[in-house]
């Protein structure tokens, strides 16, 4: 029956609700066998042996929300705040065009401080300085306006994961000010503007069923995102959630398989939560079928302020350590890490 399924899945890239659920109910290490190797079957047929970088330029741990999953919640009293000037953050994007990264990720969290001018400014000092380069952003939820100014500033692609798509659970996961309806009017605006978009859930999260990620998987499909970031719900020790249990290699990597699968062309990263819930989960994402890391040019002296969850790998390296890592660890599943924008489907 698995079998049928998988094979299913490879030939028509889609399985019902139901259909998927019998795969993740009934998984087995034979069926991750065959699963991962049309996964990565398909993500050759597209992009060859390439693994695309991104330069992961964290620029604020300030937040207004108070997820209660993160450790950057604004309850979280423990949390170091910190701000990247302009200066800073167009300093690591030289750092990292010298390292040949040609990809930069603006992430944050929802901070007020970074307002559409000072965004609009620093894209445009981006893609002036760096016209080769694609600018993404991970800046959470904002207006339509905003999403368009910042597009308009030269903005190419924006990562905004949904977490869930059942919206009871969306509401077990985040404060009653946040909305589930708000998140998913945001994807939608993105598309529609004409961003290359990301969205993406946790996997373990707390209270998440396998209707859940069915949800999430279905979702997904009909969609049709350019980009997925799934990655292993991992507890931090100052939120709500410090006790629940983390989510597994094992399931995360079923689940990127599947996703690679349901949309073939699909921009899929191998998460430093992979890494950091085990040693070479990132090599193992890229044999599930991703084929994009994200290596950190974040200042060395603020990345252990950026903790969205214990643990988090490569706090302590400079960005051209980090990148020297990732190449090796790529090279050694037969893979080649490339100096390339790596836009959808190319």
């Amino acid at each position: 029956m698995q079998d049928k399924l998988i094979q299913k899945l490879y030939d028509n890239a889609d399985l019902s609700a139901e259909e998927l659920k019998v795969l993740i109910e009934n998984r087995s290490d034979e069926d991750f066998k065959l699963l991962s190797g049309f996964a990565r079957k398909r993500c050759e047929e597209s992009y060859g042996d390439r693994v695309f970088t991104r330069g992961l330029i964290e620029f604020s741990s300030c937040c207004k929300n108070d997820c209660l999953y993160c450790g950057l919640r604004r309850s979280n009293k423990n949390a170091e705040r910190y701000r990247l000037t302009e200066d800073e953050i167009l300093s690591c994007c030289d750092s990292g065009y010298e390292l040949g990264f040609r990809t930069f990720v603006l992430q944050g969290g929802e901070d007020a401080h970074f307002t559409d001018d000072i965004f609009c400014n620093i894209i445009k000092k981006i893609k002036e300085k760096y016209p080769d380069c694609a600018v993404t952003l991970s800046l959470g939820e904002r207006s339509r306006d905003s999403f368009q100014r910042l597009f308009d500033a030269g903005a190419d692609r924006y990562l905004l994961r949904h977490e869930t798509a059942d919206k009871e659970h969306y509401s077990k996961l985040h404060p009653t000010e946040m909305s589930f309806d708000d998140r998913m009017r945001c994807l939608k605006d993105l598309k529609e503007i004409g961003y290359q978009v990301g969205c993406g859930f946790m996997v373990g999260s707390p209270y998440q069923t396998v209707d859940c990620l069915v949800k999430d998987l279905r979702f997904i499909k009909e969609f049709q995102p350019h980009m997925v970031g799934i990655g292993p719900f991992i507890r931090h020790k100052d939120t709500p959630f410090h006790d629940k249990p983390d989510g597994t290699l094992e399931l995360t990597l079923f689940l990127l398989s599947v996703i690679r699968l349901l949309l073939p062309k699909v921009l899929l990263p191998a998460t430093t939560a992979l890494g950091t819930i085990s040693p070479n989960g990132r090599e193992q994402g890229l044999m599930a079928g991703a084929n994009v890391v994200m290596p950190n040019l974040s200042p060395v002296s603020v990345r252990k302020k950026y903790l969205l969850y214990d643990n988090k790998i490569c706090t302590g390296e400079e960005a051209a350590e980090c990148r020297g890592c990732l190449q090796r660890r790529v090279e050694s599943v037969g893979r080649r890490l490339v100096c390339e924008r790596g836009d959808y489907g190319s």
